[in-house]
């Protein structure tokens, strides 16, 4: 086991532990069973899944992110992006870390919602019986959702009735459940609201979006979709913040996760570079290939540092958001970039399909726009800064 420095940055004896431990996971469970499966493949079949999450129950690694009253480990956020970054590390790594082993990551629910819905949503996602998605982008655009979302949610009786519609949405229509934000009420900035929403609710649609990664998101319909009152996620009108803390929450893991798929890639062209003979030795020899290598590594070990000090900070309890966009931003552009230098050393190998490679560069492509587009990252940053700098010596 080496001192956590591996990557230029120093880690607690228990976080090099971890980490080891999953990497040993991947090359000897993860690997075997993915080498089998088909190159765009969205998860493994149901024997390999049960195989994989028994081997990592006995491991400790389950349940990794799930609050210890709901049975689960409560890592740290630090540990949380460790977790990400090691379980990406596979070819189905942008959708199923893993490919599902570590099953428990706890929907928004467990910290929004009454005991009723804790119990009858939350713990079967825990358990991994069930997924959930959630649904906040609309044909508007989700770059300002809360005075972008045009559903509309209206109280009669017993039920809300939902019209309205979302789009690129997650496994939308294989989830058991999902969160859906509602407009309830006009004004500035508008009252909005969060619904859990099952499939088989009447007024509810489904409609596939054929994009350029495996797996499809969905367009929802609303029309007259009918909630009952029960299933208001938190409460009325306080739906924003349910958003916010999901989105903050979800972005520093989402940004490991990309740069653990991007280090993955370098590694495996540094590997065939040093190997691939050319007319006076081999490819690792030549300068522009170097300059690939270091650009990659320079700019993996920055945005990997910028992940674990953003969720240092959110462990010792400061505001995540800015630092978040941060992560988000700097995470998935440079993850792109490297993966993009990967397929440019091994030359045509890169865009064949018995390769990695080329899944990746288009799953990185997507993630650029999930969890909100670079450009929204770069106006919550750019207005941080602006609203927090006076101006220097010169102009304070």
């Amino acid at each position: 086991m080496d001192n956590g420095n591996q990557y230029g940055l120093q880690l607690p004896d228990e976080l090099v532990m971890l980490r080891d431990q999953i990497r040993r996971f991947m090359r000897e469970e993860v690997k075997p069973i993915e080498d089998k499966l088909p190159h765009d493949a969205l998860g493994c079949g149901p024997e390999d899944l049960a195989h994989l999450r028994g081997i990592a129950r006995e491991m400790g690694l389950t349940r990794l992110t799930t609050p210890e009253e709901y049975g689960g480990n409560a890592l740290s956020a630090l540990a949380r992006a460790i977790v990400a970054e090691e379980g990406a590390k596979c070819r189905l790594g942008a959708y199923n870390p893993a490919l599902g082993a570590f099953a428990g990551g706890p929907p928004i629910i467990v910290w929004s919602g009454t005991p009723q819905q804790i119990e009858k949503y939350a713990i079967p996602c825990i358990d991994g019986e069930k997924r959930a998605f959630v649904a906040l982008t609309e044909p508007t655009g989700g770059s300002d959702p809360r005075n972008n979302v045009q559903t509309r949610a209206r109280k009669e009786g017993d039920v809300w009735v939902l019209n309205g519609r979302k789009m690129w949405i997650t496994a939308a229509a294989s989830a058991d459940y999902g969160i859906i934000f509602a407009r309830t009420r006009d004004g500035a900035p508008p009252q909005i609201t969060a619904f859990i929403v099952e499939p088989d609710f009447k007024g509810i649609e489904f409609n596939e979006i054929k994009v350029i990664r495996a797996l499809s998101p969905y367009e929802i319909v609303l029309d007259n979709c009918e909630v009952p009152a029960e299933n208001v996620l938190g409460e009325v009108g306080q739906g924003f913040g349910v958003a916010q803390n999901w989105l903050v929450d979800a972005r520093i893991p989402y940004a490991a996760g990309c740069i653990g798929i991007a280090q993955e890639a370098l590694d495996m062209a540094c590997g065939w570079v040093k190997n691939r003979p050319v007319r006076d030795g081999v490819l690792a020899d030549k300068q522009a290939i170097q300059w690939m290598i270091a650009d990659s590594e320079v700019e993996l070990r920055a945005a990997r540092l910028l992940i674990y000090d953003a969720a240092s900070k959110v462990d010792a309890g400061a505001p995540g958001k800015v630092d978040a966009s941060v992560c988000k931003l700097y995470g998935t552009e440079t993850a792109w970039r490297v993966v993009d230098r990967a397929i440019q050393m091994f030359g045509g190998m890169g865009v064949a399909k018995e390769m990695p490679l080329e899944r990746w560069y288009r799953e990185l492509r997507v993630k650029r726009i999930g969890e909100g587009p670079s450009e929204v990252h770069r106006l919550v940053v750019a207005r941080d800064k602006l609203r927090n700098t006076d101006g220097g010596n010169y102009f304070g």
